[in-house]
């Protein structure tokens, strides 16, 4: 499973967030955040802003997002 993917199921599962949406949370605009989605060329400062926000830590080895409530990992 790609980064992406994971990054796309988590914003289901945190109550069906937008990618537009994380992206203003992240501070870019949505079309930027949505080439970088596309390229695939997010940095680990990017991945953990996202952690961050949806409430998640993430584990670089993979990497892998981890739910801080529920423990679930993607």
């Amino acid at each position: 499973m790609t980064i992406q993917e994971k990054i796309r199921i988590l914003l289901v599962r945190r109550g069906n967030m937008s990618e537009a949406e994380l992206a203003r949370r992240l501070g870019i605009l949505p079309q930027n955040f949505g080439r970088k989605m596309k390229s695939g060329k997010l940095t680990n400062s990017d991945l953990k802003s996202i952690a961050s926000i949806l409430n998640c830590s993430v584990l670089f080895v993979d990497p892998v997002f981890k739910m801080n409530d529920t423990g679930e990992e993607i």
